[in-house]
């Protein structure tokens, strides 16, 4: 494959022709010539993004807790609608900016200051594909009896695979796997819905609990949440006059009704069979509806558990690319990227193969903690993108140690530390459980506090920017960056996005 090279925003970035196989961009800008695609294939990325295997465990936590199954699924959905929203919101950065997720909080904390954000998303991407790999390979072998580790890895190459091969193909593999898994979720909930085993009070009303709703409704806010650290890297192709309204609808209602209905299928399996795990209880579901769909059903799941591994080896590579930058310039290419990728990969099959089951539970509160800590991170990007700047951001010098958006920005930073250290007494983890959440009974609010805290403090923190000093400093280093970019007056306000 060849490569021409040219220099985007300071940095050597090849023109990748799209019959090429292996995608040939990480971190630098997408130049317009080399956009493409329908914004409604945002939809299929985040619905199968959503509904697969490990989604369905989420959708049990309410009923272990002592929830009936309709306030279950009712709190399952408002929350999905409730963290969907803030995740929904990122996407729409990426055809506008033509950039990865995580190189766009560089104006928010400085080139070096998110560095810190940086370093915790590596680490989730490697801990939650530790988790999904060895869940591969237990569903596998309960399946087939092929050995476990054997099974995640192969598991884990097809993932790399499709890592590597990049966007253009994780968007065509999204889109077949979509229309499988609507084939299959709706056979299941229609005759799992049909069947008349669940038990007396699951749909009763009145059965009103609390805690147990509120633990629902926060696990199911927080879980769509995760996505927001890479939302945009699958929506920085696109071309920038999709529009904002489309680009967030599309992104949405795919993972909205994928997270959900997922979730959904977990709680309806485990009201049916409570005494097994998720697994096995979707399988005995399937199998009431005809011998053998309970088969199905998960080999369906399995399907959009190995393209998400690979969603989560592409992210990881562009998080270990952007840090990498951070103290050399990273020059794109194929071969970098690939570094990258199988990088990620080997971390993660190495923590999945010398995990036990104690090092997985302590692991797995671990991640939780670290994943608190993208609740102010996405309230300081979003307000800064539709509120503070509305999009005019230097392509150019966010790939500038010496640039105007400094090494370390402490607007962002002290808003980030803030918002954090405020949410710790309403923390609810298996290490550590806050005095708060202690009084409600566990329940985890945590996301309630942390989102306006940080969205005030950097709101009050940016009253001092010269944002007009700053315009004129963006469309002078852009100015030859491409026509379109160089003219663009700012990005649609959050009201006009609704």
């Amino acid at each position: 494959m060849q490569e021409t090279v040219h220099h985007i925003a300071g940095r050597p970035s090849p023109t990748a022709s799209r019959s090429n196989l292996v995608e040939a961009h990480s971190i630098d800008y997408i130049p317009l010539k080399e956009r493409h695609g329908k914004v409604w294939h945002l939809w299929p990325v985040w619905f199968t993004g959503d509904a697969h295997l490990a989604t369905l465990a989420t959708g049990v936590l309410g009923l272990s807790m002592g929830a009936n199954l309709i306030w279950t699924i009712i709190a399952i959905v408002l929350g999905c609608a409730f963290g969907t929203f803030f995740m929904a919101f990122h996407s729409t950065q990426g055809p506008q900016l033509g950039l990865p997720q995580m190189i766009q909080s560089r104006p928010q904390f400085g080139y070096m200051g998110a560095l810190l954000v940086w370093i915790i998303a590596l680490v989730c991407y490697i801990g939650f594909n530790a988790f999904n790999q060895l869940l591969a390979g237990q569903t596998i072998h309960q399946l087939t009896a092929v050995n476990t580790k054997l099974s995640f890895s192969v598991f884990t190459i097809v993932s790399i695979v499709i890592a590597i091969i990049g966007y253009d193909w994780i968007h065509r593999a999204q889109r077949l796997i979509s229309f499988i898994m609507i084939a299959v979720l709706v056979v299941f909930t229609v005759g799992v819905s049909a069947y008349a085993g669940f038990p007396g009070h699951a749909f009763d009303l009145a059965s009103f609990q609390s805690i147990p709703f509120l633990a629902e409704f926060f696990a199911a806010a927080a879980y769509q949440l995760s996505w927001a650290i890479y939302v945009s890297d699958y929506s920085r192709y696109l071309p920038p006059d999709v529009g904002v309204r489309a680009s967030f609808w599309w992104t949405y209602l795919g993972a909205l009704i994928g997270g959900a209905w997922m979730m959904i299928v977990g709680a309806l399996a485990a009201a049916l069979a409570p005494k097994v795990d998720v697994a096995q209880a979707v399988l005995h579901a399937g199998n009431l509806i005809f011998p053998g769909f309970g088969v199905i059903v998960l080999v369906a799941s399995f399907l959009g558990l190995i393209t998400i591994t690979g969603l989560n080896f592409y992210g990881g590579s562009l998080t270990l690319l952007s840090a990498v930058d951070s103290f050399k310039p990273v020059k794109t290419s194929v071969k970098t990227r690939i570094i990258s990728v199988l990088a990620v990969a080997v971390a993660a099959t190495a923590i999945a193969f010398m995990a036990s089951g104690n090092f997985m539970t302590g692991f797995g509160n671990f991640l939780t903690i670290l994943l608190y800590l993208f609740t102010p991170w996405t309230a300081i990007n979003l307000v800064d993108f539709y509120f503070v700047r509305h999009g005019m951001y230097s392509i150019r010098e966010i790939f500038n140690p010496k640039g105007m958006y400094g090494r370390w920005n402490w607007r962002g930073l002290v808003a980030y530390a803030i918002g954090f250290v405020v949410m710790i007494p309403f923390f609810s983890t298996g290490i550590y459980t806050g005095p708060i959440a202690h009084m409600l009974g566990g329940a985890d609010i945590s996301m309630l506090v942390g989102l306006p805290v940080s969205t005030i403090v950097y709101l009050l923190a940016c009253r001092s920017l010269n944002l007009a000093g700053e315009r004129r400093l963006v469309e002078r280093a852009d100015a030859s960056l491409e026509p379109v970019v160089a003219k663009r007056s700012h990005a649609p306000a959050m009201a006009d996005a609704k």
